[in-house]
Protein backbone atom coordinates (compact mmCIF):
# COMPACT_ATOMS: atom_id res chain seq x y z
CA UNK A 1 0.00 0.00 0.00
CA UNK A 2 2.48 2.86 -1.23
CA UNK A 3 0.77 6.52 -1.00
CA UNK A 4 2.26 9.66 0.30
CA UNK A 5 -0.24 10.37 2.85
CA UNK A 6 0.01 14.09 4.55
CA UNK A 7 -2.22 13.26 7.80
CA UNK A 8 -1.52 9.28 8.25
CA UNK A 9 1.15 7.16 9.12
CA UNK A 10 0.77 3.70 7.35
CA UNK A 11 2.79 1.10 7.78
CA UNK A 12 2.39 -2.72 6.76
CA UNK A 13 4.15 -5.63 8.82
CA UNK A 14 3.27 -8.72 6.99
CA UNK A 15 -0.65 -9.39 8.15
CA UNK A 16 -1.03 -6.48 10.08
CA UNK A 17 -1.76 -2.86 9.01
CA UNK A 18 -0.70 0.15 11.54
CA UNK A 19 -2.83 3.62 10.75
CA UNK A 20 -1.84 6.29 13.06
CA UNK A 21 -3.59 9.82 12.69
CA UNK A 22 -1.00 12.24 12.05
CA UNK A 23 -1.93 15.91 12.84
CA UNK A 24 -0.90 16.08 16.31
CA UNK A 25 -0.95 20.03 16.29
CA UNK A 26 -4.13 19.99 15.99
CA UNK A 27 -5.10 17.10 17.93
CA UNK A 28 -5.74 14.85 15.10
CA UNK A 29 -9.46 16.39 14.60
CA UNK A 30 -10.76 15.05 11.82
CA UNK A 31 -10.81 16.83 8.65
CA UNK A 32 -11.94 16.31 4.79
CA UNK A 33 -8.39 15.32 4.45
CA UNK A 34 -8.01 12.86 7.15
CA UNK A 35 -11.17 11.00 6.05
CA UNK A 36 -10.41 11.31 2.18
CA UNK A 37 -7.02 9.58 3.16
CA UNK A 38 -9.05 7.23 5.24
CA UNK A 39 -10.96 6.24 2.74
CA UNK A 40 -7.94 5.52 0.16
CA UNK A 41 -6.47 3.27 3.00
CA UNK A 42 -10.10 1.25 3.94
CA UNK A 43 -10.89 0.83 0.36
CA UNK A 44 -7.41 -0.50 -0.60
CA UNK A 45 -7.65 -3.45 1.93
CA UNK A 46 -9.81 -6.10 -0.68
CA UNK A 47 -6.71 -5.81 -2.61
CA UNK A 48 -4.02 -6.67 -0.14
CA UNK A 49 -4.97 -10.18 1.12
CA UNK A 50 -1.97 -10.93 2.64
CA UNK A 51 -3.74 -8.39 5.91
CA UNK A 52 -5.64 -9.76 8.76
CA UNK A 53 -5.46 -6.40 11.34
CA UNK A 54 -5.92 -2.95 11.01
CA UNK A 55 -4.63 -1.03 14.14
CA UNK A 56 -6.10 2.65 14.26
CA UNK A 57 -4.19 4.81 16.57
CA UNK A 58 -3.04 8.56 17.09
CA UNK A 59 0.13 10.85 16.80
CA UNK A 60 0.98 12.87 19.57
CA UNK A 61 -0.70 13.75 22.94
CA UNK A 62 -3.92 12.67 22.10
CA UNK A 63 -6.34 10.06 19.85
CA UNK A 64 -8.47 12.53 18.53
CA UNK A 65 -10.14 15.11 19.75
CA UNK A 66 -12.98 15.17 17.44
CA UNK A 67 -14.20 16.89 14.09
CA UNK A 68 -11.88 19.49 12.76
CA UNK A 69 -14.62 22.37 13.41
CA UNK A 70 -12.34 24.72 11.61
CA UNK A 71 -13.42 23.87 8.32
CA UNK A 72 -17.23 24.65 8.53
CA UNK A 73 -17.34 28.64 8.28
CA UNK A 74 -14.93 28.23 5.15
CA UNK A 75 -17.42 24.89 3.23
CA UNK A 76 -20.51 27.53 4.07
CA UNK A 77 -18.97 29.98 2.92
CA UNK A 78 -18.31 28.25 -0.50
CA UNK A 79 -22.13 27.20 -0.39
CA UNK A 80 -24.35 28.57 2.80
CA UNK A 81 -26.98 25.74 1.48
CA UNK A 82 -24.52 22.80 3.06
CA UNK A 83 -23.61 20.79 0.02
CA UNK A 84 -19.81 20.71 1.27
CA UNK A 85 -20.64 20.47 4.39
CA UNK A 86 -23.42 16.97 3.33
CA UNK A 87 -20.68 16.08 1.62
CA UNK A 88 -18.15 15.90 4.42
CA UNK A 89 -20.64 13.95 6.41
CA UNK A 90 -20.96 11.30 4.09
CA UNK A 91 -17.32 10.91 3.50
CA UNK A 92 -17.60 10.25 7.82
CA UNK A 93 -20.47 7.55 7.03
CA UNK A 94 -18.32 5.70 4.54
CA UNK A 95 -15.44 5.63 6.91
CA UNK A 96 -17.43 4.47 9.76
CA UNK A 97 -19.24 2.14 7.64
CA UNK A 98 -15.76 1.01 6.29
CA UNK A 99 -14.91 0.29 9.45
CA UNK A 100 -17.41 -1.66 10.78
CA UNK A 101 -18.09 -3.77 7.14
CA UNK A 102 -14.32 -4.68 6.21
CA UNK A 103 -12.66 -7.76 5.76
CA UNK A 104 -10.29 -7.56 8.28
CA UNK A 105 -10.47 -7.16 12.12
CA UNK A 106 -9.70 -3.44 13.61
CA UNK A 107 -8.61 -2.80 16.21
CA UNK A 108 -8.35 0.99 18.06
CA UNK A 109 -5.38 1.98 20.15
CA UNK A 110 -6.24 5.10 22.43
CA UNK A 111 -4.91 7.32 24.11
CA UNK A 112 -5.18 10.86 25.93
CA UNK A 113 -8.21 12.73 24.68
CA UNK A 114 -11.28 10.57 22.62
CA UNK A 115 -13.61 12.96 21.88
CA UNK A 116 -16.69 13.47 19.45
CA UNK A 117 -15.15 11.96 16.23
CA UNK A 118 -12.89 10.58 17.79
CA UNK A 119 -15.39 8.49 20.05
CA UNK A 120 -16.57 7.59 16.26
CA UNK A 121 -13.88 6.01 14.60
CA UNK A 122 -13.20 4.10 17.77
CA UNK A 123 -16.70 2.80 18.01
CA UNK A 124 -16.68 1.55 15.00
CA UNK A 125 -13.40 -0.96 15.55
CA UNK A 126 -14.10 -4.15 16.75
CA UNK A 127 -11.85 -4.19 19.20
CA UNK A 128 -10.94 -1.06 21.50
CA UNK A 129 -8.05 -0.75 24.00
CA UNK A 130 -7.35 2.36 25.90
CA UNK A 131 -4.80 3.43 28.40
CA UNK A 132 -6.46 4.47 31.43
CA UNK A 133 -5.47 7.77 31.68
CA UNK A 134 -7.90 8.50 28.69
CA UNK A 135 -10.77 10.88 28.45
CA UNK A 136 -13.71 10.70 26.52
CA UNK A 137 -16.51 13.06 26.00
CA UNK A 138 -19.51 13.58 23.10
CA UNK A 139 -19.39 17.19 22.76
CA UNK A 140 -21.93 17.90 20.27
CA UNK A 141 -25.09 19.30 22.13
CA UNK A 142 -22.85 21.75 24.08
CA UNK A 143 -21.52 22.65 20.75
CA UNK A 144 -25.05 22.96 19.65
CA UNK A 145 -25.24 20.53 16.63
CA UNK A 146 -26.91 16.89 16.72
CA UNK A 147 -24.64 13.80 17.64
CA UNK A 148 -24.91 13.19 13.71
CA UNK A 149 -21.42 12.03 12.45
CA UNK A 150 -20.35 9.20 10.90
CA UNK A 151 -23.31 7.55 12.09
CA UNK A 152 -22.65 7.20 15.13
CA UNK A 153 -25.67 6.82 17.23
CA UNK A 154 -27.28 3.87 16.31
CA UNK A 155 -23.78 2.24 16.61
CA UNK A 156 -23.29 3.23 20.17
CA UNK A 157 -26.87 2.19 20.78
CA UNK A 158 -25.73 -1.24 19.90
CA UNK A 159 -22.62 -1.43 21.79
CA UNK A 160 -23.47 0.68 24.78
CA UNK A 161 -27.43 0.85 25.24
CA UNK A 162 -30.50 3.55 24.83
CA UNK A 163 -29.91 4.40 28.90
CA UNK A 164 -26.35 5.45 28.91
CA UNK A 165 -25.98 6.84 25.43
CA UNK A 166 -28.76 9.13 26.13
CA UNK A 167 -27.17 10.31 29.68
CA UNK A 168 -23.99 10.53 27.94
CA UNK A 169 -24.97 12.35 24.57
CA UNK A 170 -27.57 14.86 26.70
CA UNK A 171 -25.21 15.73 29.36
CA UNK A 172 -21.52 16.01 27.06
CA UNK A 173 -19.77 15.11 30.46
CA UNK A 174 -16.19 13.82 30.31
CA UNK A 175 -15.85 10.38 31.49
CA UNK A 176 -13.02 8.16 31.85
CA UNK A 177 -11.30 4.93 30.91
CA UNK A 178 -12.52 2.79 33.61
CA UNK A 179 -16.37 4.32 32.84
CA UNK A 180 -15.58 3.53 28.79
CA UNK A 181 -14.78 -0.17 29.95
CA UNK A 182 -17.86 -0.02 32.08
CA UNK A 183 -20.11 0.76 29.12
CA UNK A 184 -18.33 -1.43 26.48
CA UNK A 185 -16.64 1.42 24.55
CA UNK A 186 -13.59 0.18 25.79
CA UNK A 187 -12.64 -3.82 25.91
CA UNK A 188 -10.43 -3.10 27.94
CA UNK A 189 -8.11 -0.93 29.71
CA UNK A 190 -4.36 -0.77 30.86
CA UNK A 191 -1.98 1.30 31.83
CA UNK A 192 -0.50 3.51 28.64
CA UNK A 193 3.14 2.24 28.29
CA UNK A 194 0.92 -1.44 28.58
CA UNK A 195 -0.80 -0.32 25.26
CA UNK A 196 1.11 -1.72 22.40
CA UNK A 197 1.47 -5.07 24.72
CA UNK A 198 -2.17 -5.33 25.05
CA UNK A 199 -3.08 -4.85 21.54
CA UNK A 200 -0.50 -7.25 20.33
CA UNK A 201 -2.46 -10.04 22.52
CA UNK A 202 -5.55 -9.38 19.98
CA UNK A 203 -3.55 -9.40 17.14
CA UNK A 204 -1.15 -12.91 17.76
CA UNK A 205 -4.19 -15.19 17.51
CA UNK A 206 -5.49 -13.22 15.12
CA UNK A 207 -3.27 -13.15 12.21
CA UNK A 208 -3.26 -16.99 12.60
CA UNK A 209 -7.03 -17.11 11.56
CA UNK A 210 -8.93 -18.12 8.23
CA UNK A 211 -9.41 -15.05 6.41
CA UNK A 212 -12.76 -16.63 5.06
CA UNK A 213 -13.73 -17.53 8.82
CA UNK A 214 -13.13 -13.51 9.96
CA UNK A 215 -14.59 -12.40 6.83
CA UNK A 216 -18.09 -14.29 7.83
CA UNK A 217 -17.72 -14.30 11.45
CA UNK A 218 -18.12 -10.42 10.81
CA UNK A 219 -20.84 -10.08 8.30
CA UNK A 220 -22.68 -12.55 10.75
CA UNK A 221 -21.71 -10.04 13.41
CA UNK A 222 -22.92 -7.16 11.66
CA UNK A 223 -26.44 -8.75 10.20
CA UNK A 224 -27.15 -9.86 13.46
CA UNK A 225 -26.47 -6.69 15.17
CA UNK A 226 -28.55 -4.54 12.59
CA UNK A 227 -31.51 -7.08 12.69
CA UNK A 228 -33.90 -5.13 14.23
CA UNK A 229 -33.28 -1.79 12.02
CA UNK A 230 -36.22 -1.73 9.65
CA UNK A 231 -34.29 1.58 7.98
CA UNK A 232 -31.11 3.11 8.13
CA UNK A 233 -31.75 6.69 9.75
CA UNK A 234 -28.10 7.28 9.50
CA UNK A 235 -28.60 7.92 5.96
CA UNK A 236 -29.94 11.46 7.08
CA UNK A 237 -26.77 12.20 9.64
CA UNK A 238 -25.18 14.23 6.89
CA UNK A 239 -28.21 16.42 5.96
CA UNK A 240 -29.29 16.81 9.80
CA UNK A 241 -25.28 17.80 10.84
CA UNK A 242 -25.48 20.47 7.67
CA UNK A 243 -28.38 22.00 8.31
CA UNK A 244 -28.07 22.83 12.15
CA UNK A 245 -24.68 24.38 11.04
CA UNK A 246 -26.15 26.08 8.17
CA UNK A 247 -29.33 27.58 10.29
CA UNK A 248 -26.43 28.69 13.25
CA UNK A 249 -24.61 30.69 10.51
CA UNK A 250 -27.51 32.34 9.58
CA UNK A 251 -28.94 33.35 13.13
CA UNK A 252 -25.81 34.59 14.04
CA UNK A 253 -25.64 36.31 10.84
CA UNK A 254 -29.41 37.89 11.74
Amino acid sequence: MMHDFKTLLVTHEGPVLRVRLNSPETGNAVSGLILDELLTVLGALDDETGIRVLILSGEGDDFCLGGDRSEFPELLAEDSGGLALRALGNKARRVCDALATTDVVTIARLHGGVVGAGVGLAIFCDLRAGADTCRFRLPELGLGVPPAWGGIMPRLLNEVGAARVRELILTASNFDAATARELSILHTVVPEDELDAAVARWTRPLVRRSPTALRTAKVMMNAYGNANRLADATLFDAELLSSALSLGQQARRG
